[in-house]
């Protein structure tokens, strides 16, 4: 069952995503900010991340980009989750390593589309790396 790191600050909207992935196959796993987002890309290993890029302490912008500086993380996807919706964000967002953008609120069915785009672009890679 692949794993996604959820990195949001607000329970409920963090409750909500657990919720829906799980129903879709997925397991769930948690950050609250950007720091534990970052140790928790080295420590559990996550198939994808969805980052929301509103984060206390380190925010989401920051952890992205030091997630995928790293050589033992770089390879996770990134999805980034924000209520900014304008078209410089996405073009912020995706120039700093995020591999796609999903302004809040989220349409599930599209978020779960993308998720399952990028675990199997990440599979291919994997096994083409092998």
């Amino acid at each position: 069952m692949p794993r996604i790191l959820i990195v949001e600050d607000d329970a409920a909207i963090r409750d909500l995503l657990a919720r829906r992935l799980t129903m879709a196959g997925y397991d769930a796993i948690f950050a609250e900010d950007g720091v534990r987002a970052i140790m928790a890309s080295v420590n559990a290993a996550p198939d994808l991340i969805l980052m929301d890029m509103g984060l206390p302490i380190l925010n989401g912008w920051q952890a992205t980009e030091r997630i995928k500086k790293r050589p033992e993380t770089r390879h996770i996807p990134i999805i980034a989750l924000t209520a900014y919706a304008l078209s410089e964000d996405r073009y912020r967002a995706l120039n700093i390593g995020c591999d796609d953008f999903e302004a809040k609120p989220i349409d599930f069915d599209r978020l779960i589309r993308k998720i399952e785009k990028l675990l199997a672009e990440s599979s291919r890679q994997r096994e083409t790396a092998a």
